[in-house]
């Protein structure tokens, strides 16, 4: 049973497929896993009724011989910020402790038509607003590899839960960095597709989106097969309206050329600089065309906070409204300083979106991809307060946002796809991400040169 749990999403479809393992057999091997590690804390809510059925289900479609879907029987998870029709969706939060969908959201419909089956909702801090894997709904969220230190957020409990065979695969989503910085605290990999190229119509405001949905799994393998299945148009999404993603093959490390981000104006930790370093110089041993590239991304936080904060403000503030006993002080904190921002504000940081983007396009004139560290040091310790400052070196380097992961939240605010790969370890055993960017579309062949890289770091 842990032998079957600890099989990719890939291999898990293939053995479906020969009739060599049943989805029964997958399933009870990963609810028995989600059992074992309950110690971890990565779920709010388990379907282990729905699963079972769903599982028994696919068994006798593939004893019929009937056509098989790509995930046809494998097991996956989704945040619990995606809505899933008839199983809870809280937030993260005691305001929705009870809410139960009537619809799936369009990424949650696409992996049930695909064949995957759900074996429940992993954590989140409220409404994704807090880098820190922690709510008053359900507690704490523990990094597998070292319960010190932080399992990163928002999407903590999806990158726990493939991390540790909860499910090898998982739908996260990605407001600044949620997917791809618990990623790289969990050793796993966290993709943020282009703006658009898979549909997230919870949101709002869908012409200025920021949120992303995404897959996280073990291995951009799995990364890739179950983007292939969730990603395309959608009448009903503003960027939704013909298929933009560029299908290029043979996208190689052989004669790419790669701009490398050292720090982006942020101090980045003497032993991540090294190994990020040395993950960069096997990307050049490969045949990849390196050089220097800059943006000062740590400038640009002012912006991203005005945005989330207005944005929370406007979406959770009346739900909150005389019923503030039920949600943390962060959130509330945080919804206030929304409600401070000026229009102009707002108006001007939307703005700088667009000036943001720019600087991006500048470089992808002269570069296919840009890399650069995901974090800018291994994970933080559990306890960090995450609306203070952190030290990196024994300096104070500022707020967390700015300071740890100023490498993410910028590809949130100018749409372009990133992707996170666990590149090495410190020598405390920790495990670090290199972040790889693309243009705009360019998804595809981004996936695939980190699939390439990905092999050097194994």
């Amino acid at each position: 049973m842990s032998e079957l749990a600890d099989m990719s999403a890939v291999e898990m479809a293939a053995a479906i497929r020969a009739r060599t393992v049943s989805p029964v057999e997958l399933i009870d091997a990963v609810l028995q896993r989600i059992e074992e590690r309950k110690d971890l804390n990565a779920f709010i809510t388990v379907t282990h009724e729905e699963a079972r059925a769903q599982a028994r289900l696919a068994e006798e479609k593939v004893i019929s011989g009937a056509p098989l879907a790509p995930l046809h029987g494998v097991p996956y998870s989704v945040k619990d910020l995606l809505n899933t029709a008839g199983v809870r969706t809280t937030m993260g939060s005691r305001l929705f402790e009870k809410n139960v969908p009537t619809a799936d959201a369009v990424s949650v419909a696409r992996s049930k038509a695909a064949g995957a089956i759900l074996v429940g909702k992993t954590t989140t801090p409220e409404f994704g607003h807090l880098q820190a894997a922690t709510s008053p709904l359900f507690g704490r969220t523990l990094n597998p590899i070292d319960a010190a230190v932080t399992p990163g957020a928002s999407s903590s409990g999806s990158a726990v839960a493939v991390a540790t065979g909860m499910g090898p695969v998982s739908l996260g989503t990605d407001g600044g960095g949620s997917s791809r910085i618990p990623a790289a605290c969990c050793g796993v990999v966290g993709f943020k597709p282009s703006l658009g190229t898979i549909p997230h119509l919870q949101l709002p405001d869908l012409f200025g989106a920021n949120s992303y949905v995404g897959p996280m799994a073990r291995t951009v393998d799995d990364v890739m097969l179950l983007f292939g299945e969730i990603s395309g148009p959608d009448f009903h999404d503003t960027y939704g309206q013909a298929e933009k993603l560029l299908h290029e093959g043979g996208a190689s490390l052989a004669g790419l050329r790669v701009g490398y981000i050292a720090e982006g104006g942020a101090r980045v930790e003497r032993e991540t600089a090294a190994i990020t370093a040395a993950a960069v110089k096997k990307l050049e041993d490969a045949g990849a065309i390196v050089e220097e590239a800059f943006i000062d991304f740590k400038s640009y936080e002012p912006v991203f906070l005005t945005i989330l904060r207005v944005g929370l403000a406007a979406r959770t503030g009346p739900a909150l409204k005389g019923r503030e006993d039920l949600a943390g002080q962060t959130l509330i904190d945080t919804i206030d300083l929304g409600n401070r921002h000026s229009a102009v504000e707002l108006s001007n940081a939307i703005s700088e979106r667009t000036r943001l983007f720019r600087e991006f396009q500048a470089l992808f004139e002269r570069f296919d991809i840009l890399v650069s560290p995901t974090l800018t040091a291994p994970p933080l310790p559990i306890d960090v307060d995450p609306t203070g400052d952190i030290e990196i070196d024994g300096v104070n380097c500022g707020t967390i946002r700015g300071a740890w992961y100023p490498f993410t939240f910028p590809h949130n605010l100018s749409g372009h796809p990133a992707i996170t790969i666990p590149c090495g370890k410190t020598a405390a055993g920790l495990p670090l991400g290199l972040h790889l960017c693309a243009p705009w579309y360019r998804d595809h062949a981004l996936l695939q040169v980190a699939k390439e890289a990905e092999a050097l770091f194994a």
